[in-house]
């Protein structure tokens, strides 16, 4: 059978990718990949090629359709895909854990790990081989009989869970609307929110919905959200749209709180059954991190570094509320933060994000994000719209250059919100990697995806900063996956790099939005055609740590809470998750949640995406990022060749080796030493050494 979804190595024809098409391949595939994996089983050889190159040859077109499926829940979700994917999913986890239990690809990796095939592998096969066996002895090959078919079915539930846990986040959001028809409810509110929110109820049955005149659309889309909790005057309405937001997927038929107790067993069972104390003892076995209490460590250092400043924060937000409100006892309560921080950010530095967005345009900041990826990288960043298909409108398809025109790779960017069929957040993926085939290059094929302010009427997207961060963060990722310099698939890219190093380039590209002359080159204001003026730079840097203790010390909370639930917690001990989430919080919060907050249930990371037992990752990758900055900073960032010659080694080593190297050996090749949290803590303004 060939068709748009079994093209293996080509961008996905997604103009002939139905739900009709997904229903009639998979079956051929998954019965095509039993059949190969049989033979494979019969016929394997303790040999790189033998083993693990015709372990991935068998995977490949399964793994390439059912990735089409993955990401069209994602960004395109309906009725009809969620049951096709529902019914196909759990003969997806039995094939996985039958590629994962094969006695004979483990002897014979074992055989070849023992033989003497081994001293002709590299180091990043190496890697790759040890992986697969940790990776096999995750998937139970060390069991047998009833505990093996315990395990295997507690892995099967654990996969509907995660995609119950999205659909019902999904749901929920989708489900939430507040219609606002007098506008002094609004006040406070940019003109750009009202465009936005008008268009939303013009897209959602009323027709006649103007900015002027509403009605105003209020959604639990983070775009929305964000922007009404920082400036909606009407505090009730805050606290209405504060409320459902943190309760999301936490009520009636879209609740989480069953699934996630159900998850947390499951997942002990299976970290007990392997031989582990914890999942998060489980979880630490593949990262970069020695063990859970070197992650423990790390946190508390940032954690007591940080909390004071958050304490500090608070009692500044308070006395500012009490003044601009005129009442000397007023409380600070949850849904006040938002709007009084900016307020407070508006009189320090006389700065808003309000201010910032009309300079801040898509297709212009996008021009200067890839104008410094040539700078740094040597490489050229060209739209080639109309060479592949693509899945909604507003999504680019970009080539990859390098100075002499020379093709490297491709990706996709789907930068808007669409709450209706696409997932919040921002992530990076791939449908395919770099690899060596028929002594040609299969150039890499990378995924980014944005859930930004969408353009309102014949206006482009005009982009919050946070937003132009986040942007630059998932581009930091597709950088690793595409500027790879290893040529099997299994450490390519981002492929085999330790989950709590994966987030380096993507952080590392953050900082480069307080760059003055990167930063300037972005804008280009809407009306005025000005760029950035240098006055309002110097505001954005003042500004930059702004809070800098309170937002450190609400990733801590996130990570904390993480590793108490996946390490210490016992899910069928009796304590309440919530009073677990408090008692988290009563030490890494300095304005505990509400009793009814349950934002457990919306934390897709952990329970429905990889950052189980990993959240931690953030903060750990942080610490590695902004050494690796600081390294250009030593440079000198307005030394242009020498930033040149810093960026080609951060090419060569931490983008170029991927996962063939241990991430340690790659810091240091690239950094001359190990790492240390000390850059972090100064560059956000937590450390008492002086500024480079």
């Amino acid at each position: 059978m060939h068709n748009a979804l079994t093209a293996c190595g080509q961008p996905p024809q997604f103009d002939a990718i139905d739900n009709n098409l997904i229903e009639n391949t998979l079956p051929f595939l998954l019965a095509n990949a039993h059949d190969q994996f049989s033979e494979l089983e019969q016929n394997i050889a303790p040999t790189w090629e033998g083993s693990i190159m015709a372990l991935h040859r068998v995977g490949e077109p399964l793994s390439f359709a059912w990735g089409i499926v993955g990401h069209l829940m994602s960004v395109k979700n309906n009725d009809k895909l969620r049951e096709i994917h529902d019914r196909f999913q759990p003969e997806l986890i039995a094939f996985g854990m039958r590629s994962g239990q094969s006695r004979p690809i483990y002897d014979a990796l074992t055989q070849l790990k023992g033989g003497p095939a081994w001293d002709d592998l590299d180091e990043g096969q190496r890697r790759v081989v040890d992986k697969e066996l940790l990776g096999m002895k995750h998937s139970g090959i060390g069991l047998q009989g009833d505990e093996q078919d315990r395990f295997n079915q507690w892995q099967q539930r654990l996969g509907e869970l995660s995609t119950q846990f999205m659909n019902h986040v999904l749901d929920s959001t989708k489900a939430y609307e507040l219609l606002i028809t007098e506008g002094q409810h609004l006040d406070g509110l940019p003109k750009s929110f009202l465009a936005m929110t008008a268009q939303s109820a013009a897209a959602n049955g009323h027709e006649d919905a103007t900015a002027e005149t509403g009605p105003w659309r209020i959604s639990l889309d983070a775009p929305v959200v964000m922007p009404f909790l920082q400036h909606a005057k009407n505090r009730a309405l805050r606290e209405e749209v504060y409320r459902a937001y943190v309760t999301r997927a936490s009520k009636g038929e879209h609740d989480n709180q069953a699934l996630i107790l159900e998850i947390l067993s499951l997942r002990k069972k299976v970290a007990t059954v392997l031989g582990y104390g914890s999942y998060a003892e489980m979880s630490v076995a593949s990262k970069m991190a020695d063990d859970v209490s070197a992650i423990d460590a790390l946190e508390e250092r940032l954690r007591s570094a940080s909390y004071e400043h958050a304490q500090k924060d608070h009692h500044t937000l308070t006395d500012f509320a009490r003044e601009q409100t005129g009442d000397p006892s007023f409380k600070i309560e949850n849904w006040d933060v938002a709007f009084f921080a900016e307020r407070l950010k508006e009189q320090k530095y006389e700065l808003s994000d309000e201010q910032l967005r009309p300079y801040f345009q898509f297709p212009k900041v996008l021009k200067g994000l890839f104008a410094l990826s040539r700078k740094l990288f040597d490489v050229n960043v060209v739209a080639a719209d109309g060479q592949a298909d693509v899945w909604h409108q507003d999504v680019g398809y970009f080539e990859v250059k390098d100075l002499d025109g020379n093709p490297i790779a491709n990706f996709y960017l789907d930068p808007y919100s669409r709450p209706a069929e696409k997932r919040g957040g921002a992530w990076m993926n791939a449908f395919y990697g770099r690899e060596v085939k028929a002594n040609a290059t299969q150039p890499p094929l990378a995924l980014l995806v944005c859930n930004q302010t969408p353009p309102v009427g014949d206006k482009p997207s005009l982009m919050s900063f946070r937003e132009v961060e986040t942007l630059f963060h998932e581009f930091g990722h597709s950088l690793q996956h595409m500027l790879t310099q290893v040529d099997y698939p299994q450490a390519a890219g981002i492929n085999n790099v330790e989950w709590d190093a994966v987030e380096l380039p993507s952080q590392f590209m953050e900082n480069w939005c307080y760059h003055q002359e990167t930063l300037l080159g972005l804008t280009e204001h809407l009306e005025s055609g000005e760029q950035l003026p240098v006055a309002l730079y110097d505001k954005i840097i003042a500004a930059k740590n702004f809070r800098a203790g309170s937002g450190f010390l609400r990733q801590l909370y996130f990570g904390n809470l993480d590793l108490e639930l996946h390490h210490r917690y016992d899910p069928e001990g009796g304590e309440p998750i919530e009073e677990v989430k408090n008692r988290i919080a009563q030490k890494n919060t300095v304005l505990p949640p509400l009793p009814e907050d349950r934002f457990l249930c919306a934390f897709g990371h952990i329970f429905a995406g990889g950052y189980a037992a990993g959240y931690y990752s953030y903060k750990w990758a942080e610490v590695l990022s902004a050494d690796a900055f600081s390294a250009f900073e030593e440079a000198g960032l307005d030394n242009d060749a020498a930033i040149k010659e810093t960026g080609k080694r951060f090419r060569d080593t931490v983008l170029g080796l991927g996962g063939s190297q241990d991430p340690n050996k790659v810091f240091a090749a690239f950094r001359g030493r190990a790492p240390s949290a000390d850059a972090l803590l100064r560059h956000n303004g937590l450390s008492s050494r002086p500024a480079l």
